[in-house]
């Protein structure tokens, strides 16, 4: 029984082996959130990935969400959550909560579980070191107009020298979605959003985008994987991709067209997701590249 392990060991790693050559030296950012983040074990396979990444030689960088925790503290704060076209209304007793939450709880708990992993890691949001400048985003209406949804804002640039310095050095940079205007004001901004951005800045190898199904699929359940932009483009066209998924395939889709190698959508409810995309032949979701 223990040769039998051992040769299933020797064999997983002999498959990884190429991925480690290729992928040596290269950035490659994860949205982590969500179902990925719900059980103790998801929590600490996640982090083992990213610490093994690190020890191989690729630079990983996480960005993550928290909109469950958001809602949880919310809740037991007496203030209904608020959604208008996905995007959670967010005014400055909630922004207050989205910072407490993101900026704090999640963010030094993912640092924790790296750490604990054997791993060194740093917390930051969008507003240390001016590290993303946002400005308020306006949701366009049918009629025209646009809505005013509250601090929600929009990526308008990243500042790459923070995220640099560390990929040089050996710590892994912890990323939550808030970021400020040129006053100061912070806005509260899509976690997909804010990877795609912090990928195609750093003109990384790949974006992965940890989500709760199994990857793409098509009408009849079957999970796509190895997909052009353009055929993307016709999955949306012919309503295959539609709702809740269009946000993560317009992230996924503009990433690969601004310079990213490829873009992932991932299950984060299998353990050691991260690890299976990345290192192995099949994968665990839907490969898109340009």
């Amino acid at each position: 029984m223990q040769n039998e392990q051992a040769h299933v060991a020797a064999h997983i790693l002999t498959e990884a082996l190429p991925y480690i050559q290729r992928f040596a030296g290269a950035t490659i950012v994860i949205k982590y959130g969500g179902n990925a983040m719900e059980n103790d074990e998801l929590k600490n396979s996640f982090a083992r990935d990213i610490v093994l990444m690190k020890a191989v030689g690729m630079h990983p960088v996480v960005v993550h969400g928290g909109g469950p925790q958001i809602a949880q503290l919310l809740d037991r704060l007496g203030k209904e959550s608020q959604f208008i076209q996905g995007m959670r209304v967010t005014d400055g007793e909630t922004m207050s909560v989205v910072e407490m939450v993101l900026g704090g709880l999640v963010n030094k708990e993912i640092v924790s579980l790296i750490q604990s992993n054997g791993g060194k890691a740093i917390g930051l949001t969008g507003k240390d070191g001016g590290l993303i400048k946002a400005r308020k985003m306006e949701l366009p209406t049918p009629s025209g107009d646009t809505l005013d949804i509250g601090q929600v804002g929009e990526v308008t640039t990243v500042n790459t020298e923070v995220l640099e310095m560390l990929a040089a050095s050996d710590v892994i940079p912890v990323i939550a979605p808030i970021g400020a205007d040129d006053n100061g004001v912070a806005y509260n901004i899509n976690a997909d959003f804010v990877a795609g951005a912090v990928a195609e800045v750093l003109n990384a190898e790949k974006l992965i985008l940890l989500t709760n199904v199994a990857g793409l699929e098509d009408k009849s359940g079957q999970v796509l994987t190895g997909l052009t932009a353009e055929r993307v483009q016709a999955l949306i066209a012919d309503g295959t991709i539609y709702g809740g998924m269009l946000p993560k395939i317009e992230c996924a889709l503009s990433a690969v067209k601004n310079g990213v190698a490829s873009s992932h959508i991932i299950d984060g409810r299998v353990p050691h997701a991260v690890l299976l995309e990345v290192l192995t032949d099949k994968g665990v979701g839907t490969l898109i590249t340009k």
